[in-house]
C-alpha cells in the first residue's frame, strides 16, 4: 500500500478548482467539509483553511498539514473500494485549533459519508 501524498494526487488546476466550487457537491462532518466533483483523473485532493477563522499563518499550515496527513493515512478507504476519478477539495470549517487525532477521527468518517453518499 502506497501512503504516498505525491504531485499527482495534488489538486492544483485553477479550472479544476473553480468548477469544482460551481458544480459539485458537498458532504460535512463537522470541523470538516470535502466537496467533490467527478472527473477522468485519477483522484485529486486539496485542503483548505480560512484565512477568516485562523489570522496567524502558522495555525492555517499546521491544521492543513494534518488534513494532509489524515488524507494520506486514509486514503486506502477510497482506494479498497475501487473510488478513483474524483476531484476532492477537504475544508476546516471549525473555529477552534485541533489536534491530530480530531482531525483524522472526523477524516474518517467524512470518508464513510462519502461512501455512502457516491454508491
Amino acid at each position: 500500500m502506497d501512503f504516498s501524498y505525491s504531485k499527482n494526487n495534488k489538486l492544483k488546476s485553477k479550472k479544476l478548482i473553480e468548477k469544482l466550487f460551481s458544480e459539485g457537491k458537498s458532504v460535512t462532518e463537522f470541523p470538516l467539509r470535502m466537496v467533490y466533483l467527478s472527473t477522468e483523473f485519477p483522484n485529486k485532493v486539496g485542503v483548505s483553511v480560512s484565512k477568516k477563522n485562523f489570522k496567524r499563518a502558522v495555525d492555517r499550515n499546521r491544521i492543513k498539514r494534518f488534513l494532509r496527513e489524515s488524507y494520506r493515512h486514509n486514503k486506502k478507504m477510497l482506494i479498497d473500494n475501487k473510488i478513483s476519478g474524483y476531484a476532492l477539495m477537504i475544508i476546516y470549517i471549525g473555529k477552534d485549533l485541533p489536534d491530530y487525532k480530531l482531525v483524522s477521527d472526523k477524516t474518517q468518517k467524512l470518508f464513510v459519508k462519502f461512501l455512502n453518499k457516491i454508491t
